[in-house]
């Protein structure tokens, strides 16, 4: 699912709402998501999980394409724990929804 599906699908559940209104609340929920993440916060959403920042320390890569040593620095990098709620959802659905590779 996009952005732009969740807006549409929000839309059609709400019709007493203007999609504009929609995409604006879909967009500052997405906004503010981020920049508590980019400030360093952690986001705990009680039965869909937690985002949080793990870090990465600098080491030294390979360019796959080439082979060739690359130094990598360090860095943060955002990580998304589901819930328990969200985890037991997604694991009563396996039967509906087969997985393809």
């Amino acid at each position: 699912m996009t952005k732009s599906e969740l807006i549409e699908m929000l839309a059609r559940k709400q019709p007493h709402l203007a999609l504009k209104d929609v995409e604006l609340a879909v967009r500052c929920v997405v906004d503010h998501l981020s920049d508590t993440l980019a400030s360093g916060e952690r986001i705990e959403i009680r039965g869909f999980g937690s985002f949080s920042l793990h870090h990465r320390s600098a080491r030294l890569g390979r360019n796959p394409k080439t082979g060739d040593s690359v130094s990598l620095t360090e860095k943060h990098v955002p990580h998304f724990k589901p819930g328990k709620e969200l985890r037991d959802m997604v694991d009563a659905s396996r039967e509906k929804y087969k997985i393809v590779d």
